[in-house]
């Protein structure tokens, strides 16, 4: 049975892909079939593009990072047996700030507000994150 924080799971990890197609894909993509760059023209590890794309590459990355921790939590909650209405709530509001904190990096220039902003809704998975921890970990 798919519990909301089953189906925050997929929906993260369906984020993480669109992050990835939106603001990696279009921008080598778009650039390889007009020819301006030959596919080996992206080597790995290599900071290149203008400020939107590496800040979209971040995104991505930042997305990468979090979605084993939120996994993590999700999947040991499942297998555990622990479904509860804060747990549902915790998972949304990860969901939430997740693709808020994408937006603002994918969109907006770096600036202190941006960066602060970003930052506040990177805090607000981590406090979410150390309360399932512990929600979990107490009802186990």
């Amino acid at each position: 049975m798919m519990t909301i924080l089953l189906w925050v799971l997929l929906a993260f990890a369906v984020w993480t892909v669109l992050v990835l197609l939106s603001g990696i894909g279009v921008h080598r993509w778009s650039r390889i079939l007009s020819r301006k760059v030959e596919l080996a023209d992206f080597p790995g590890g290599v900071a290149e593009g203008t400020p939107a794309y590496c800040r979209a590459t971040q995104s991505h990355a930042n997305c990468v990072e979090n979605l084993p921790i939120y996994a993590a939590l999700a999947l040991t909650a499942a297998v555990a047996g622990i479904d509860t209405p804060r747990l549902d709530q915790l998972a949304v509001t990860i969901l939430i700030a997740r693709v808020c904190q994408s937006l603002v990096h994918m969109i907006l220039p770096e600036t202190n507000i941006t960066v602060g902003i970003r930052f506040s809704f990177f805090a607000v998975q981590l406090v979410a994150f150390l309360w399932m921890a512990i929600i979990i970990a107490t009802a186990a």
